[in-house]
């Protein structure tokens, strides 16, 4: 049987332990949201492809390595995008077995619609429950900045 503690007989390690679960729950169901908010009318694999081409073009490798996504997986994804005209696929000149994607102009397009809507769909939230938005915003961003950046030092 499973005993309820109160949060006073809980040890800090598992008052942290149950803050990073609350967080992850909390990050998870935000990340739905802003993504049903965005209307991409891709899948969220998709649009992580597009994501991900947006600093310029990638061999499949890396957008595979950088999407969590199988290379198998993500030729099928490109091929998606590329008839709908968001990305394209080309051989390199030097090396005719290396493949790079790049996103279109109608891809970058889509993912700037998106985004836009994601955040006014995040400050519509926030407006509704903040009393300076600005502010909640930033401390947010920052909060997330700061987590993040702890947790790439410590996974490279």
């Amino acid at each position: 049987m499973h005993q309820s503690l109160t949060p006073a007989a809980l040890t800090d390690e598992q008052r942290i332990e149950s803050a990073a679960r609350g967080l992850l729950r909390s990050i998870g169901r935000l990340s739905q949201i802003l993504f049903r908010a965005g209307e991409f009318g891709l899948g969220r694999g998709q649009v992580a492809v597009l994501d991900a081409l947006e600093d310029g073009p990638r061999r499949v490798t890396s957008l595979a390595a950088c999407t969590g996504t199988s290379q198998p997986r993500v030729t099928v994804v490109l091929q998606s995008l590329e008839e709908q005209g968001l990305a394209t696929r080309e051989r390199r000149a030097a090396d005719r077995r290396v493949v790079e994607a790049s996103l279109t102009p109608a891809g970058r397009d889509l993912l700037e619609q998106g985004r836009r809507r994601m955040a006014t769909a995040l400050l519509r939230g926030l407006d509704a429950g903040v009393d300076d938005t600005e502010r909640a915003a930033g401390a947010a961003r920052d909060a997330l900045t700061t987590l993040l950046n702890a947790m790439d030092s410590e996974h490279s």
